[in-house]
């Protein structure tokens, strides 16, 4: 679960230190401001659409965290590496989940970006912040209810641990396993209980949690 406080963290305080300047630094304040058209310019002028910042930042993921759909849909364009991962392990459709940006997500997935992988993925980052109308969007894209990061996390794991009840209901009605353990034993209801969500403790015994 570190890995993902870090993840919250990074994404609110991400503010860009590209190596190098000029066109970069050109391209950067063209993302934030939704310039399209000078993006576009850029990558024409042979800026290079997987460039990346000392985190691993690629221009998709900086565009994704800013929420330019118009400046998305233009370095999508450009075929970047759509699953491309920042030194974190996040990809651009992980970013997207996080900030709830259902459109985006939407966009990403008719790309291709990749729904399900090994490590924390974005139905655990969806549960997390309680987007719930983008976990329904992964779920019907074929997202594993039960996909595990590295430690055995499991989106109805984090959903349990932040008290967030409508992600829980909906994770166990798409049959997420109510007895799922991390690699050190935790359930989504000992999770619960350490956190003290006793209104989804309950509703995770009754959907048969072990005690």
């Amino acid at each position: 679960m570190r890995s993902l406080k870090l993840a919250f963290a990074f994404l609110v305080a991400m503010a860009p230190a590209w190596a190098g300047a000029g066109v970069y630094d050109d391209m950067m304040r063209a993302i934030q401001i939704d310039d399209d058209r000078e993006v576009a310019n850029l990558l024409m002028r042979g800026v290079d659409v997987d460039t990346v910042n000392p985190e691993g930042v690629s221009l998709l993921m900086l565009a994704v965290k800013e929420g330019k759909l118009s400046v998305i849909k233009t370095i999508l364009a450009a075929k970047p590496k759509i699953n491309a991962r920042n030194a974190l392990g996040e990809t651009a459709l992980m970013l997207a989940a996080l900030k709830g940006n259902t459109e985006v997500v939407r966009l990403l997935l008719d790309q291709g970006a990749a729904l399900n992988h090994p490590g924390w993925t974005p139905l655990i980052y969806a549960a997390a912040s309680n987007r719930i109308d983008v976990a329904r969007l992964l779920i019907s894209r074929g997202a594993q209810i039960d996909a595990a990061a590295e430690n055995g996390t499991t989106p109805l794991m984090m959903a349990a641990r932040e008290g967030h009840l409508q992600m829980v209901l909906l994770l166990l009605e798409h049959g997420a396993d109510v007895n799922h353990k991390t690699q050190y034993g935790y359930s989504a209801l000992t999770v619960a209980l350490d956190r003290g969500q006793r209104e989804i403790a309950e509703m995770l015994i009754k959907a048969g949690a072990e005690q």
